[in-house]
């Protein structure tokens, strides 16, 4: 009799704590990967977003990373016509730090829509674009983070010109606020630094619109590339990098940007683009980030940081993707400007 109720005992006293252990694992686990509640949980996130033009409605991807109320990321992307996957490194640094943030591939990039249309491929049709896409998602002054990379940096100054009073916090990565000054930097400085025997012969190239030529691409990314682009040999690069060269849209790039990586060509739309005169007019928490090593000019990014009204710098020891090549310095300034503007501590 007694053997049988210390056995009892024993088996309740476990299983109280037992269920004191699970109450404690629940009480302390955290929602931010909690989809349960979301109209996106069958998809992990993802939604085409329906966008309105004046050729049609097309649809844009997006795949949404965790939850925060008072944090939400949206990241634009390089190209134009690359696509999101240069920010999944993101996946190794943002969820650990709880902040929300929204992968998105622009019109004609390689998950969304594909109209091939001309026509809306300009800057004016990007920023209205973005815009469907942040009320898509139910983003607004209280919660939404803008990041652009690049072309994506372009796309988002001047939706900050425009949109700024939607807009909690904004961060330019690695793009100058002059398509002039980003020309003359490559010229003047980058190019010159390369072996003047291989950087005649791309400029040769170039010279004659040789931009098909698989020596062309050969020389970039041996010489060019592995040094500003990505500063790793092109045998350690990033999957998801290689897998984004693969992805890029040519057709929207070369409209918009040109064949040339040492500035834009030809009668590329974005050739002549400058809003260095307006950066003013920015009154939003700003940072901006460049590289030491960046196909941008990194005095000048740094310069950029003085020209808004709120403005942070943060300059990394590494190229224009710094999120690979100097992780490191780039996701602590990141996550330190996120967190100073959400705990309205930024200065």
């Amino acid at each position: 009799m007694k053997i049988t109720y210390y056995l009892l005992l024993s088996i309740l006293l476990l299983t109280g704590c037992s269920k004191k252990h699970t109450s404690e694992r629940v009480s302390t686990t955290s929602g931010y990967f909690d989809y349960s509640s979301s109209d996106d949980q069958l998809t992990g996130g993802i939604k085409m977003i329906p966008i309105t033009t004046p050729s049609g409605t097309f649809h844009v991807w997006t795949k949404r990373m965790g939850n925060n109320p008072t944090i939400k990321v949206l990241l634009l992307h390089g190209g134009p016509g690359g696509t999101h996957e240069f920010f999944e490194c993101f996946d190794g640094y943002l969820p650990n730090e709880e902040i929300e943030y929204i992968y998105y591939d622009q019109l004609d990039s390689y998950y969304s829509d594909k109209p091939n249309d001309s026509t809306l491929w300009t800057t004016e049709h990007f920023v209205e674009e973005v815009e469907q896409v942040r009320i898509a998602l139910n983003m607004n002054k209280d919660n939404f983070y803008l990041l652009g990379q690049s072309w994506g940096g372009i796309l988002a100054m001047e939706y900050a010109l425009k949109y700024q009073k939607n807009i909690k916090g904004l961060i330019i990565s690695n793009m100058m606020a002059s398509a002039p000054k980003y020309e003359q930097y490559a010229k003047e400085v980058l190019g010159p630094q390369m072996d003047p025997a291989i950087y005649k012969e791309i400029m040769d190239m170039e010279d004659k619109g040789d931009f098909a030529n698989p020596r062309y691409s050969e020389l970039l990314f041996q010489h060019y590339y592995t040094q500003h682009i990505c500063r790793l040999p092109l045998d350690q690069w990033p999957e998801s990098v290689t897998r984004a060269f693969n992805h890029l849209n040519p057709n929207i790039y070369v409209y918009m940007q040109g064949h040339s990586e040492f500035g834009i060509t030809g009668n590329a739309t974005l050739k002549g683009w400058d809003v260095s005169d307006r950066l003013k007019e920015l009154k939003v928490p700003t940072l901006m980030i460049g590289g030491k090593y960046d196909t941008m000019d990194p005095a000048y990014m740094t310069w950029m940081s003085t020209q808004v009204q709120n403005g942070r710098s943060l300059t990394t020891n590494g190229s224009h993707l710094s999120q690979y090549d100097d992780p490191k310095t780039y996701f602590m300034g990141l996550i330190q400007f996120i967190r100073d503007v959400d705990e309205d501590a930024f200065k």
